[in-house]
């Protein structure tokens, strides 16, 4: 399997791919062979990628995230949904709505989660839980991320708005977070959805398409 858009040197086989080879990887290369992982339906791989950054200590980018300057003006993730015109589904564990003036569905997007390069910014909506590894896309909340992610493909326009917190070992943010700062109100993200094998990513900047 080759990684697309990389100067790495790789090995030509999946099985190739081990957990010790990818812990030698910088964070940034981790998550650019999990999307091409899942782009060719690679599951092995993916779970392997997804141990190897639940295990990472917080990235630099994420404090910087914590320290931002606009978090003096964060607000709730349910009053940042009412300031687009949302009505959760369920207030505590719902990250989407749709917009009943015009069908667009608005997600909360985590803000550290971003992937951005060459200017093209991408962020993983929802995967499968392959083997256990995101036990959180089989609830009520993750199926609902599904199906939004789903009407989105199918045409409906989507807003993404940034959530700022501190993650949790172990754990997705949608799952759980060990702080969460509150959202941005002043930013929105106007993206597409694109299906890489059974993931749903959200890509937006000059490059999406």
């Amino acid at each position: 399997m080759a990684l697309r858009n990389s100067r790495l040197p790789l090995p030509r086989h999946p099985a190739d791919w081990t957990r010790e080879r990818i812990d030698k990887l910088d964070r940034q290369e981790v998550e650019q062979l999990r999307m091409n992982a899942a782009g060719l339906g690679e599951e092995g791989v993916v779970a392997l990628c997804d141990e190897a950054l639940l295990s990472r200590p917080k990235s630099a980018r994420g404090a910087a995230s914590i320290r931002n300057p606009k978090a003096k003006r964060l607000i709730s993730r349910g009053k940042a949904f009412e300031a687009r015109g949302v009505h959760l589904q369920d207030q505590r564990t719902s990250w989407g709505g749709v917009r009943k003036s015009d069908g667009a569905v608005v997600m909360t997007l985590w803000s550290d989660a971003v992937v951005s390069r060459e200017g093209r910014c991408a962020y993983l909506l929802w995967a499968p839980n392959v083997q256990g590894s995101r036990p959180w896309s089989d609830t009520p909340s993750g199926q609902e991320r599904l199906r939004h992610c789903q009407l989105v493909m199918d045409g409906a326009a989507a807003e993404g708005l940034l959530v700022f917190g501190e993650r949790l070992d172990g754990h997705i943010p949608e799952e759980k977070a060990r702080s969460v700062h509150g959202v941005d109100p002043e930013t929105v993200v106007h993206f597409k959805v694109e299906k890489l094998g059974e993931e749903y990513w959200a890509v937006w900047g000059k490059s999406a398409h």
